[in-house]
């Protein structure tokens, strides 16, 4: 055996034909079984594309580096689910580019923190964490509130997310920068956002659209799409 393996050795071409062989074979193995189920996703209901506000919050949330803290991603064990929720399905990140799954956590998982806490809870949490989580680590974010936002400027990257494959229709596109300022403005009236994206929370006070308002607008959304009580077994099973 030892003599058989130090001819491949000594060979470069019969080391790289075998090698091939055997990524090709392991390929096929973990390839071909995908082929035979019609989609790796869960079917449930209730996850849609961010409005245009969270998108922009997102974008915010990934610049700033928070993936880098708090993972996204809560595994299906004991603890885990009993302290932040249900185990994370794949359908909840089906419209992200690139999803924040994660497996370091030098904070809470952030996967079930939409609705947990109020818009004000958010604001002082960015301006000092310390002022409502005495042990935090994590820096403060005051300068969010004074940057503001052109709500025009989600109009690209709405397409550009439809090009990858996000369902967002040429009316969302078109009505991109107005649900930018609806979802901002507490008082406005919010009927059309909500129809195109049910659940949307209002944050901010309509004076501007600053990337904190976006930031906690992303926030806000994560985990509340999904009703678990509603879903049938056989759905997570998929």
């Amino acid at each position: 055996m030892m003599i058989r393996h130090a001819v491949i050795e000594r060979s470069v071409f019969l080391l790289l034909i075998l090698t091939l062989i055997t990524v090709a074979i392991g390929g096929l193995v973990e390839i071909v079984p995908l082929f035979t189920i019609e989609t790796t996703i869960e079917r449930v209901g209730g996850v849609r594309p961010y409005s245009p506000l969270e998108l922009a919050g997102r974008d915010i949330y990934t610049r700033e580096g928070c993936y880098l803290c708090h993972s996204q991603q809560i595994r299906p064990f004991r603890d885990e689910v009993e302290r932040y929720g249900h185990y994370s399905l794949a359908a909840e990140s089906m419209y992200d580019h690139p999803f924040q799954w994660g497996s370091e956590r030098t904070g809470p998982d952030l996967a079930r923190v939409g609705g947990k806490y109020s818009n004000e809870w958010h604001i002082a949490h960015m301006e000092n964490p310390r002022d409502v989580v005495p042990e935090s680590i994590m820096p403060g974010y005051s300068f969010l509130a004074t940057r503001e936002l052109d709500p025009n400027a989600i109009t690209p990257h709405l397409r550009a997310n439809r090009v990858v494959g996000v369902p967002y229709t040429d009316a969302m596109i078109a009505a991109g920068p107005a649900d930018f300022r609806t979802q901002a403005d507490p008082n406005a009236d919010n009927t059309g956002l909500l129809k195109r994206y049910p659940g949307a929370m209002a944050v901010g006070s309509g004076a501007g659209v600053t990337e904190l308002d976006a930031l906690i607008a992303y926030l806000q959304v994560l985990g509340t799409e999904v009703k678990f009580r509603d879903v049938a077994p056989e759905a997570l099973r998929q």
